[in-house]
């Protein structure tokens, strides 16, 4: 994978841009905290994401370079684990489409909204009898 060659906060609209040789993503702040690479969110081995609602007025406070291969970002909420290597971000942009989309759906299923209280707004599909 190759090392972008720009990553650029855009406050105002609330995307980080990360431009490749050849392609440039805008990711949303609000995407990259819900797809976190972080074990908080991805969980440990053949578990299921972290579902999160309430993040879409999320911001980024800070992002730090990780010697010569990641990102970490800290968000306005706290959450401030998992590193964005070059090819996770790689990643996430190509497949925001079908990630979003993933994402909703979830959401959805478990009865949860992107605009809710955070602190409620978490479902964990590997414990059953949540909602």
């Amino acid at each position: 994978m190759t090392t972008p060659k720009s990553i650029k906060l855009k406050q105002k609209s609330r995307n980080l841009q990360v431009e490749f040789e050849n392609e440039v993503f805008l990711l949303s702040y609000e995407y990259l905290r819900v797809f976190s690479p972080s074990a908080e969110i991805r969980g440990h081995g053949n578990q299921e994401m972290l579902i999160i609602g309430g993040k879409k007025h999320v911001q980024i406070t800070n992002i730090e370079a990780v010697g010569q291969y990641a990102i970490k970002l800290t968000f306005d909420d706290g959450h401030d684990s998992g590193l964005y290597n070059w090819s996770t971000l790689y990643e996430l942009g190509r497949d925001s489409a079908a990630n979003w989309q993933y994402y909703l759906q979830k959401l959805q299923s478990a009865g949860l909204k992107r605009t809710e209280d955070p602190s409620i707004g978490i479902f964990n599909p590997n414990q059953p009898n949540q909602k």
